[in-house]
């Protein structure tokens, strides 16, 4: 632990996994912080279940990271070295990681962890060490083979080096520096064209499909690893391979498609795309209904969703208001989600249709249909749908220049309704028959 540069504690976990060889070591960290009067600070902790070398690796850090919150330290030093970074490089190039993989240990972290040996060889280190007549204490551990990294340090690597590159580790060192270098820039440019590419609502991540495929293919991937990883917090286990299925599907001709990778569901409806987490559209009941409030604001706070109803006596004149003539529709009215099967005769339509054939026209997505909103009256043998988000009144009930008290209906949500679900009122006001051009046709 360093503070100015300057060692002022040390910062010691033990996992016990070696058994009296992890007490050894502990031991032997506690002496020698006694010998140079420093405080040390041990935690012992043993090692969830998994990956034994990251989970102990995790563990490590979020002690280095609570004592740095807890001001023990501002900064903690590791000691990493030059061979670690190129066993690091090559072991993530062997798995087939991208320039992101390939940058390798950071000689500093955003959470305060710094790695000052970083550019220095192990030898180098042990020599410095002998000159000066200090001990230190090798990690048993780092020479049982069943462990992948081990096997890279006391295999591969000197193989390479001796048949292959004498300057092999310092070549591997050098590439991380050039990925990290490569990465910075993407990371503030990738901010950037997220910001102008994607949407987000709700936790999901959403982007139209057109105008990201004419990104060049680099910016595609990069973009499509953000986006996932916006949704998840991370990009483990994520590789090559789901980003280019991603692609793939994008780029089909088909308007619809779903993949489903770890912790992500990915889904493609006419031009969109949306990352989500799995399971998200079944997190609410699919179903909703409530009475509407006339006059007065009506609610689905879980969903996100409120409808104002105003009574007049007047026509209103504006694109953005739907309206009901209250005398023919007058009575208890609800509000709830659209269901299959459910059909009406929007105004402008000659006769009834499926909703769904107007999701289609409309080119809705279907994550969107789910909590659709209509309103509905119900009669003896049925009900029947008043009024639909984006699909307008119904011919039966829209209000006409001569209606003398009409029901102005509102939504009012976080986000606005799909633009191109707007369309059928753009015909109704077109081809109403009989009022093509006079003032009733402008009262929605």
């Amino acid at each position: 632990m360093v503070a100015q540069g300057v060692a002022i504690a040390v910062l010691h976990v033990n996992h016990g996994l070696r058994g009296s060889d992890s007490d050894a070591d502990e031991n032997f960290v506690r002496a020698l912080a006694t010998a140079q009067n420093l405080p040390i600070y041990v935690r012992k902790e043993d090692v969830a279940e998994g990956n034994i070398e990251q989970e102990a690796r995790k563990a490590r850090y979020r002690f280095f990271e609570q004592q740095i919150a807890a001001d023990v330290c501002d900064l903690v030093a590791t000691g990493h070295t030059l061979d670690d970074q190129a066993e690091t490089v090559l072991y993530r190039f062997l798995r087939g990681a991208g320039t992101a993989g390939l940058s390798g240990i950071r000689p500093a972290t955003k959470t305060g962890i710094i790695r000052p040996l970083l550019r220095l060889r192990r030898d180098e280190i042990r020599t410095s060490l002998r000159n000066r007549n200090i001990q230190w204490q090798e990690d048993r551990s780092n020479d049982k083979l069943e462990f992948i990294r081990n096997r890279i340090r006391l295999r591969l690597m000197p193989e390479l080096v001796e048949t292959l590159n004498p300057s092999l580790p310092e070549v591997l060192a050098n590439t991380a520096s050039w990925a990290q270098a490569e990465e910075d820039y993407w990371e503030a440019e990738v901010a950037r064209l997220a910001r102008e590419y994607f949407s987000e609502a709700d936790g999901a991540v959403f982007a139209r499909t057109k105008p990201f495929l004419e990104l060049p293919v680099a910016v595609q991937r990069r973009l499509l690893r953000r986006g996932i990883e916006l949704v998840r917090g991370s990009l483990k286990s994520i590789d090559f391979r789901h980003i280019e299925a991603i692609r793939s599907m994008m780029a089909a001709r088909e308007g619809s498609g779903r993949l489903q990778l770890p912790d992500l569901d990915v889904y493609r409806s006419f031009d969109w795309l949306r990352f989500a987490k799995i399971g998200c559209d079944t997190q609410l009941p699919r179903d909703f209904q409530t009475e509407l409030t006339i006059p007065g604001r009506t609610e689905i706070a879980n969903r996100k969703l409120s409808i104002e109803m105003e009574l007049v006596s007047t026509p209103v004149y504006n694109d953005e208001v739907q309206a009901l003539d209250w005398e023919r529709c007058a009575g208890s009215l609800r509000l709830r989600n659209w269901r299959p099967g459910d059909q009406y005769q929007p105004q402008g339509r000659s006769s009834a249709e499926k909703i769904k054939t107007f999701f289609q026209e409309s080119r809705v997505p279907l994550w969107e249909r789910r909590s659709w909103p209509v309103i509905v009256r119900k009669r003896d043998a049925g009900e029947d749908i008043l009024w639909s988000r984006g699909f307008g009144p119904a011919a039966g009930f829209a209000a006409l220049p001569d209606s003398r008290k009409i029901l102005i209906i509102r939504e009012v949500t976080e986000s606005k309704p799909r633009s191109a679900a707007s369309i059928l009122q753009k015909r109704a006001r077109s081809s109403e028959p009989g009022h093509a051009g006079g003032p009733g046709a402008e009262v929605l």
